[in-house]
């Protein structure tokens, strides 16, 4: 099988500027022998920085393994991974985990806050980890983005799904990482909910240069990215610009005829 190679230019981007993320030729698979199952079979993709992307895909196409390989949570067979310029792939574990807390954002379907720390607490919770004082500045501008300025003192159980969600989000974009990434980010959530937490990502996006990956398998949230990229066994196999949720849903429904 050959790859799909995607490439994408931002506005103002130029050839020696490094994009926020990078993929070259990335093989996964998992087994061995008779029983291995390839769950990537030789992707490629760069992600401008500011820009948000949804990956798109049936179960099993790789999608979530990508954005695993991507964020540095699993290693790869073959190929290279960057974010922001700096090369993933072969890192040491002190060096993964110091890319990860320092410069990637995660945002998971199940929200991962501790419940005995505040929304103001959680939202801190990885500059704390890593000794480091937030920027107070920053912190205000994330907090009042996710508009919970009035419940940093609420513990997550005092919280709706949807603010539990917007207080990882906040979370994420705290330590200013250069890709935030988000596994199903809305799945454990009502559509007002969900449409409040993709808003805010979207406007980190457009309004604040941050760039976002999102795996999801709803066309609604799909709508809200720049691009999305759709997988199929492990490979790219289409890509839309300016996606809606209908133009989406309509693409979905030729892969599932084919």
């Amino acid at each position: 099988m050959t790859s799909f190679t995607h490439r994408c230019e931002g506005v103002g981007m130029t050839s020696t500027t490094s994009p926020a993320v990078r993929a070259q030729g990335v093989r996964k698979s998992y087994g061995k022998n008779e029983t291995a199952v390839t769950a990537l079979a030789g992707v490629s993709l760069d992600v401008p920085t500011g820009q948000m992307v949804a990956v798109m895909g049936p179960s099993g196409s790789g999608k979530s393994t990508l954005m695993h390989c991507l964020a540095g949570l699993d290693t790869v067979d073959e190929g290279s991974i960057e974010i922001g310029g700096t090369q993933v792939v072969g890192l040491g574990d002190k060096q993964i985990t110091q890319l990860r807390r320092d410069r990637i954002g995660f945002v998971f379907q199940q929200f991962n806050l501790l419940p005995t720390l505040t929304a103001g607490e959680n939202i801190t919770l990885p500059l704390d980890i890593a000794g480091k004082k937030p920027d107070q500045a920053w912190y205000d501008e994330v907090v009042k983005a996710v508009g919970l300025a009035d419940r940093l003192g609420h513990r997550p159980s005092e919280l709706s799904g949807g603010q539990q969600q917007r207080v990882a989000c906040a979370r994420a974009l705290v330590t200013r990482p250069d890709v935030v990434f988000a596994d199903e980010p809305t799945g454990n959530l009502d559509s007002r909910s969900g449409a409040e937490v993709l808003s805010f990502l979207q406007a980190s996006a457009r309004d604040r240069g941050q760039t976002v990956v999102i795996v999801t398998h709803d066309p609604i949230a799909a709508g809200y990215a720049d691009r999305v990229i759709f997988l199929g066994d492990g490979l790219i196999v289409d890509e839309m610009e300016d996606p809606t949720s209908e133009k989406v849903l309509e693409r979905m429904k030729k892969f599932e005829v084919n």
